[in-house]
């Protein structure tokens, strides 16, 4: 038991991980200014791949749902992140969005029935203190607007984590994830038209690279493997993993493109570890309950025992 359960939260892992890489990506390969369209090429074409393979759509209240979670999960977060990004150092945002498992805690106590335990607020709390140390600057300015949409783009998430788990398709792991990706896309996709305006013309081999491994690897593999983890862990468990991603993309910085990794910051990335471990380690009381959906299901379904 003990080994599967340490399996999946490595396997879960592999998802912030590996979206760590974004931030590299991003600054190497892509046009510049261009967020959401990244968000869009990233989400869009993965969930119409998905779907494609799966050839499966969604059926009764699985409609409103995906466009739910592919809101909360993709869509809204993906802009939020974007305005964030825009209004605040990107370590200001980094450590306002470590707060995401805190507020996982805190939902999935209210519906799921989850125990908020003193382990878990303290291993939150230091984790927001390690990521702050890894990734904040002491000349850093703050900006509400910007401080506004980082924290909503942890509350959306994090709400879209403890649904997804308290909602379960009865679909395929691939086809949900398709489902979520897609409608996040479509979502995204009038906003970054209004915002960016049309595409640029023309898209250089490197431009493509980067896309490409966006949408298959930091979408459709990595939101796989958290949905999957979703299923099988309890939320708050999945989104202390999240932590991971500023220490990947930090290690990155440093490994790749000779960024300078003062004491301090490692400090603060054995900080992070330090919470994840403790995160993962507590022992659960009280199992999470989910809406167990047949594909007539609609919302008042008996809940029962979720990122897919």
């Amino acid at each position: 038991m003990l080994r599967n359960r340490l399996a999946l939260v490595l396997i879960t892992a592999l998802a912030p991980a590996l979206w760590g890489s974004t931030y590299l990506v991003t600054t190497e390969l892509l046009p510049p200014g261009r967020p959401l369209l990244a968000g869009v090429l990233r989400a869009l074409p993965a969930g119409l791949l998905l779907i494609a393979f799966t050839r499966r759509l969604p059926k009764g209240s699985w409609w409103w749902r995906s466009l739910v979670l592919g809101a909360l999960n993709i869509g809204v977060f993906f802009a939020l992140l974007f305005v964030a990004a825009y209004r605040l150092p990107g370590g200001v945002a980094a450590t306002v969005g470590a707060v995401q498992p805190l507020i996982a805690a805190g939902l999935s106590a209210a519906l799921l029935g989850d125990r908020l335990s003193l382990r878990t607020l303290l291993s939150g709390i230091a984790g927001v203190a390690g990521v702050s140390l890894l990734v904040l600057r002491a000349d850093a300015q703050l900006d509400a607007l910007g401080i506004a949409a980082a924290l909503g783009g942890a509350v959306v998430m994090a709400t879209g984590v403890v649904l997804s788990k308290r909602w379960t398709s009865p679909a395929p792991l691939l086809a949900t994830t398709g489902w979520q990706l897609t409608a996040g896309g479509l979502l995204l996709l009038p906003v970054a038209l209004l915002v960016e305006g049309p595409p640029p013309s023309h898209l250089t081999g490197a431009n493509l690279l980067g896309y490409g491994y966006l949408s298959l690897i930091g979408a459709a593999v990595a939101y796989a493997l958290w949905f999957r983890g979703i299923r099988a862990l309890p939320p708050t468990s999945v989104t202390f993993l999240g932590l991971l991603s500023p220490v990947v993309a930090t290690a990155l910085g440093w490994l790749v493109l000779g960024q300078d990794l003062a004491p301090v910051q490692a400090l603060g990335a054995l900080i992070v570890l330090g919470s994840l471990v403790a995160a993962q380690t507590q022992r659960a009381r009280t199992p999470s309950k989910v809406v167990t959906a047949s594909p007539a299901a609609g919302p008042a379904d008996a809940r029962t025992r979720q990122n897919a």
